[in-house]
């Protein structure tokens, strides 16, 4: 018999995969326990540090950027006074706590702005040498860190000069929300800098004052932990086929005060693409982001229930393998030692006749070929005249008419009745499902963080168009006006177009893609606008150009890289629609202008339009809706810049049956059971079906034409199995036959008696 053919490999494997089922099924349901603090408050902590990254590295990535970009532009030009530079520097961006120029030569400070830079921290003799203009961290007299950011001013026949630039290491636009601080750690565990927790001399009470120290010393062995954990390879340190955060990332859990318990993410300064490096990633910083969160009390699903499903289990499968054993491997192996005996000369016993199915049609077919064997006669010739062996062996009582097909199917209907409660009924969520505050704001938090990323890097845009602008004058011919265009638009991938647009709406100059948002007038008067006349939108940037009115630099902002900035793990669906409610960006698919089809969030957006106090705030709410639950949390464009007045909300979404909660996980191992008994059931009856119901029935109608006088039908063997065994034996019984009858023929030709039959002693 071959290794994986035959009735009894199907039915083996069955039974031992119907056995770890129910082990699995006992082990697993009875065992889902969920923590005092469940994975999914872990999970978000970890996300909230990703963005926290995320932020920072951009930040610091753009503020190198600028500087490089904005001492590119000087040098491309005439020779301009130090103080004159730091002035137009400091008017187009507000980032740096200090700016200073240092004629390299002699070390002389030129010029300065804002904070004291400690320059001696720059070694100016290495400046030429690789990594020698890199951004690098000092720490101040008063124990603050800052990065120090470098870049050269060359002129022809001028000292060549050393622009610096210094900044906090301080999160842009991250929403902590109440009693949550963030941190920046160093490659060595220290923290850098931190924000959400006060200064102990800030707070009022003595209690404060303790929870002040307890929180500060759990932020530091939180740090220490996390700068250890970020050192691993990301390859590594990430599971199998996870994406999102490209770096190293994961959470931490602390100690227990009060009924709180101290949870933490972290996540290592990573670039935007796999493998790809930034100034900010040599810098090996890592973020953590710690919250208190009130505890649960710890359940455990029902482990009798368990049991039961298990042994409902054992019980269906013990019915499934009695039946198979009994209805189809029993007779087939019996017809296999028959028809063997046969093709031996062993006439003289009755074949064994199954009481149904194919295997009785095969039985009796065997049964009328053991007579035609010892009359030696052709039953289809009808020289017998009766009919010999139609029933005389068979035993077991009458003759059932339900066949192979028949049984798998009862036995598919069996597994079935165990595996459909399981997918359908047992275990299922409802609206009882506990979700813990915490998701709650913490979707509210990540989606007001990601609304202000948003609108910041709109306004870093419009910075850069004005800072561009600020090199171009009365003189300024075209040819140099697109130098500059180019090189802004070589050196920042926001934007799709690029150019000069004067008060009679003629482009002086041009880069990159064909203007769309030519109206036939001159430049729009908003700093950031939209325009809505095409198919999909289209962001207008304007910056005047100084000294020639009517004039400005114009830039027409990529939806892809909005809708790159929307890319967070974690926060489900995600829409940037504007004051209409109409969807400009958005994390997945869309279609430009289309309006959310959910009035819930309708109504969310428009209550956190609403003003609060002074400004709009972010809201986020949890829908219970016909056992759906979906966390959904907006927020409104906030604070200065030149996107404040674009009116535009941020609004996410996502289920909370993909998330890590003590009911959803219930359920989802109850359906992985039931389907994985689905998978059992397919695969091993399948394979039962393919190797021998199928060949099964194709034999039982060659044996019948066999019996019924086809002798010139050869059967071939398909498998080397029992129905294989089965199918030879009908063969050899067949050349048998044939060459009694030629053997009759030649004797009544040549009037001599026939030979006595074989099989006869």
């Amino acid at each position: 018999m071959s290794l994986l053919g035959g009735i009894r490999p199907p039915i083996t494997v069955l039974s031992v995969l119907l056995l770890a089922l129910a082990g699995f099924t006992a082990l697993s349901l009875g065992s889902v326990r969920e923590d005092k603090l469940p994975a999914a408050v872990l999970t978000s902590q970890q996300h909230f540090a990703e963005d926290g990254a995320i932020a920072l590295r951009a930040s610091l990535d753009e503020s190198v950027t600028d500087l490089d970009r904005a001492a590119a532009l000087f040098s491309a030009g005439k020779p301009v006074a130090p103080d004159a530079v730091l002035d137009r520097i400091g008017s187009v961006y507000q980032k740096w706590r200090g700016t200073a120029i240092v004629e390299i030569s002699s070390g002389r400070l030129l010029a300065a702005r804002g904070e004291n830079l400690p320059l001696t921290a720059v070694d100016r003799t290495k400046l030429a040498g690789e990594g020698g203009l890199a951004p690098r961290m000092v720490k101040l007299a008063n124990g603050e860190t800052r990065l120090l950011t470098l870049s050269l001013l060359s002129w022809k026949d001028q000292p060549q000069q050393l622009l610096v630039a210094s900044s906090s290491l301080r999160f842009p636009g991250i929403s902590l929300g109440n009693f949550r601080s963030i941190a920046v750690v160093g490659p060595n565990g220290d923290v850098l800098s931190n924000d959400g927790i006060p200064e102990p001399e800030m707070v009022l009470t003595d209690l404060q004052r303790d929870d002040v120290k307890r929180d500060t010393k759990q932020l530091k062995s939180f740090a220490k932990t996390a700068a250890k954990r970020a050192r691993a390879n990301p390859l590594t340190a990430k599971e199998p086929g996870s994406g999102g955060f490209l770096g190293v990332s994961g959470s931490l859990m602390g100690g227990e005060f009060g009924g709180d318990r101290a949870a933490a993410g972290y996540a290592r300064l990573a670039g935007p693409e796999a493998g790809v490096g930034t100034e900010a990633t040599s810098l090996q910083l890592t973020v953590v982001a710690m919250v208190n969160v009130a505890q649960s009390a710890g359940r455990t699903s029902d482990a009798f229930a368990g049991l039961v499903l298990a042994g409902a289990l054992l019980l269906v499968g013990a019915l499934v393998i009695a039946v198979l054993i009994g209805t189809v491997q029993r007779p087939l192996i019996t017809l296999f030692l028959d028809s063997r005996r046969l093709t031996r000369g062993d006439l003289a016993r009755p074949v064994t006749v199954p009481r149904g199915g194919e295997a009785a049609r095969i039985g009796t077919a065997l049964e009328r070929l053991r007579h035609q064997l010892l009359e030696g006669t052709d039953e289809a010739d009808g020289a017998d005249g009766g009919t010999p062996g139609s029933g005389s062996g068979r035993r077991g009582g009458p003759l059932r008419r339900t066949g192979a097909r028949t049984l798998v199917a009862v036995c598919a209907v069996l597994l079935l009745a165990w595996c459909a409660p399981l997918g359908l009924l047992v275990n299922r969520a409802g609206d009882d499902v506990v979700v813990p505050q915490q998701l709650v704001s913490d979707q509210r938090e990540r989606t007001d963080t990601l609304n202000d990323r948003i609108r910041r890097a709109l306004n870093e845009g419009h910075a850069d168009l004005m800072s561009v602008a600020s090199l171009m004058g009365e003189d300024t011919d075209s040819a140099h006006m697109r130098t500059l265009l180019d090189r802004t638009l070589q050196e920042h991938l926001r934007y799709q177009s690029l150019y000069v647009l004067d008060g009679s709406g003629k482009v002086l100059a041009q880069a990159g893609g064909g203007p769309q948002a030519i109206e036939g007038k001159g430049p729009r008067e908003e700093p950031i606008a939209m325009h809505s006349g095409g198919k999909e939108p289209v962001v207008v940037g304007t910056a005047e150009i100084p000294g020639r009115d009517g004039t400005a630099v114009v830039g027409e902002f990529r939806i892809d890289f909005l809708n790159s900035l929307l890319r967070r793990p974690g926060l489900g669906e995600i829409r940037v629609v504007d004051s209409k409610h109409r969807i400009i960006a958005s994390n997945s698919g869309y279609r430009a202008f289309q309006k959310l089809d959910d009035d819930r969030l309708d109504a969310l957006v428009e209550g956190s339009s609403l003003k609060v106090g002074m400004s709009p705030r972010p809201g986020s709410v949890l829908y219970r809706s016909g056992g759906d639950h979906v966390i959904a949390a907006a927020a409104p464009f906030v604070g200065g810049g030149a996107a404040k007045e674009m009116d535009w909300t941020v609004v996410s979404w996502q289920s909370v049956k993909g998330l890590a909660i003590h009911e959803y996980s219930l359920q989802n191992r109850t359906v992985l059971a039931g389907l994985l008994g689905l998978a059992v059931g397919a695969a091993s009856l399948g394979w039962l079906w393919i190797v021998v119901i199928g060949p099964l029935r194709e034999l039982a109608r060659r044996a019948e034409s066999l019996a019924d006088g086809d002798r010139r039908t050869v059967l071939y063997p398909r498998n080397h199995d029992e129905v294989g065994a089965v199918t030879r034996s009908l063969e050899i019984i067949r050349q048998q036959l044939q060459q009694r009858q030629q053997q009759r023929k030649q004797a009544g030709a040549g009037g001599k008696p026939s030979s006595a039959p074989a099989g006869r002693n």
